[in-house]
């Protein structure tokens, strides 16, 4: 084995890859890595990736081969790749596809070149529920009724399925783009919103019309399902995640498409209109009287001949509506999403239900284009006061990350650069209520919480894209889906313990681009020596994995420097 001291990576035998950081070739390295492992951990200089059977069955499933992964890694790797790793490499790649879903008439096959696996599938008892009756040695028939989890039983025995059983057509609704918005400005797709919206395509083959579609906020995942939409000509049922984004979604295909006012329709706590375009959100799929009771408004999905469903934030999908997917593999369906990371772990469901990552676009790449904005990533430490270190020290570790996150001494930090940023929109972003209040009375800047009515939610939404509010303070109701183009500085003060996913919505709320110099500013102001600290490094795990670098300071060390802005 040739050891080259001068390549970035090293590869174990337990499919755990070490990039070094500082390597003058690590970001290309990281761009191409990230496409088939996942990043675990970035201490100091040592940034720690693991393959996994799911992120290769994503990586086989977007296109990538044994052979390009396997070469990859030897072409970087300064020890070699171990005969172990590549053979496991290949069993894993080779496995999305080993086993297919096809159709005969009403009843479905699960089809296999591999007599071996057949025979396994016969010998498992967790399958005998479902029916399966062998026809060869190579097929097994089974009802369509069980189609979907059948799909969720296999990818946990080690088989991700490729579904290319097809799909019900739907009722029919031509759906054309404009060539120019309401406000006669010329639209088109950029490059990489159509490349996304073929992957999902497929020229309308049985190898599309199922899947996910990964893609930085500000890169335009609105514009991309509207797009599929008019691929596919039909009825269509979108799921978000608030009232403010389903009427994104609707003033957005109003003014990109063809489609009249009348045909779309909106579902959710305050209105309930079920049209050709119906855009509900998942809180009032979800709802119901008590645990004990029936979901009332889950039927939506048969109220009629839906030919699409668009999973917005698909990583938010809450588990009934999963139990609810499982029953409409029939059905096309996309998902839209900033991040695969669940917090609940259930990617495995959204690869077997909604479908696998069709395509990923690297956020750096899109800022490199000039399509997002630069970001400038700071977490600021700042010292508990000496009665908060005392009630930190003697309390238990829930309580321990409020008394962190509600650190008084983040009210100065918060207020020093609103100065620094005196001529910006800026979003302040915290987790807690309590703080947030505190600091919307000293600053006298409006606040946007769970309590405050859509009214005057869209008012102040409204009031800061035109620019007559400079600041405003959002709970975690706008994490997600808010159009907010025009911010350029956003203050985190609390978040929700180590959610990566949460940290990726907040930092997408500054990505859209900017005018003149198109460059956004992220700070997360932490408590040092405090757990929070320790959740804050696992909360910026995935956007460091896109590329992006914390500059961590003390709060000392930044009141000392001179910020050119």
């Amino acid at each position: 084995m040739k050891i080259d001291s001068k390549k970035p990576l090293v590869v174990q035998n337990d499919f755990t890859v070490l990039l070094e950081a500082r390597h003058p070739d690590s970001e290309q390295v990281r761009i191409v890595l990230t496409r088939f492992a996942d990043l675990v951990k970035t201490p100091g200089v040592i940034h720690t990736y693991r393959m996994s059977a799911l992120s290769l069955w994503n990586a086989a499933a977007a296109g990538m081969t044994t052979a390009e992964i396997v070469e990859f890694l030897e072409q970087h790797a300064k020890f070699g790749v171990s005969v172990h790793v590549k053979q496991d490499i290949r069993r894993f790649v080779e496995r999305y596809g080993l086993v297919r879903i096809e159709s005969l008439g009403e009843d479905l096959l699960l089809v296999s070149d591999d007599v071996d696996a057949i025979k396994e599938m016969v010998s498992y008892r967790s399958l005998r529920s479902y029916g399966l009756c062998q026809i060869d040695s190579r097929t097994l028939r089974f009802s369509s009724t069980f189609r979907g989890v059948l799909k969720q039983e296999l990818i946990k025995l080690g088989y991700p399925v490729q579904d290319l059983a097809g799909y019900s057509r739907g009722e029919e609704l031509p759906i054309n783009l404009k060539h120019s918005t309401e406000q006669g400005q010329s639209f088109e797709l950029r490059d990489y919103q159509q490349v996304a919206v073929d992957s999902f395509y497929q020229e309308g083959s049985t190898l599309g019309g199922s899947g996910v579609l990964v893609l930085p906020c500000g890169a335009g995942k609105t514009l991309i399902g509207i797009a599929a939409m008019g691929k596919l000509n039909c009825a269509t049922l979108i799921l978000t995640t608030n009232s403010t984004s389903v009427k994104q979604w609707k003033r957005e295909i109003l003014d990109k498409t063809n489609v009249t006012e009348d045909m779309v329709g909106e579902y959710s706590g305050l209105i309930k209109q079920v049209r050709p375009i119906t855009i509900a959100t998942y809180q009032i799929l979800t709802y119901r009287k008590s645990k004990d009771d029936l979901f009332v408004h889950m039927d939506l999905f048969n109220k009629r001949d839906w030919g699409l469903i668009v999973y917005d934030e698909v990583h938010l999908l809450p588990a009934p509506v999963f139990r609810v997917t499982a029953n409409i593999q029939a059905t096309r369906r996309l998902g839209l999403t900033a991040t695969l990371i669940r917090e609940d772990g259930r990617e495995e469901d959204v690869f077997s239900l909604v479908g696998p990552k069709r395509y990923d676009m690297p956020w750096k790449e899109l800022e490199g284009k000039g399509w997002i904005a630069s970001v400038n990533c700071s977490e600021i430490r700042v010292e508990l006061t000496e009665a908060e270190r005392e009630r930190y020290e003697v309390s238990g570790p829930r309580q321990q990350m409020r008394l962190a996150s509600m650190n008084s001494a983040k009210y100065g930090v918060i207020q020093e650069l609103l100065k620094r940023h005196s001529t910006e929109q800026v979003l302040i972003i915290g987790q807690y209520i309590e703080q947030l209040k505190q600091i919307s009375d000293v600053l006298q800047v409006p606040l946007i919480y769970g309590e405050i009515s859509q009214e005057r939610r869209e008012e102040l939404f409204e009031k800061f894209r035109n620019g007559k509010i400079r600041v405003l303070i959002v709970s975690k109701v706008a994490n997600f889906a808010v159009d907010l183009p025009d911010a350029a500085v956003a203050i985190q003060i609390s978040g929700s313990f180590g959610s990566r996913q949460e940290e990726a919505q907040r930092l997408g709320r500054i990505l859209r681009p900017k005018a003149n110099r198109n460059e956004a500013f992220f700070y997360s102001i932490v408590s040092d020596n405090t757990k929070e600290q320790d959740y804050a490094l696992n909360r910026q795990l995935f956007l460091v994995e896109q590329g992006y670098r914390y500059r961590i300071q003390s709060w000392q060390s930044v009141q000392s420097e001179v910020v050119r802005l």
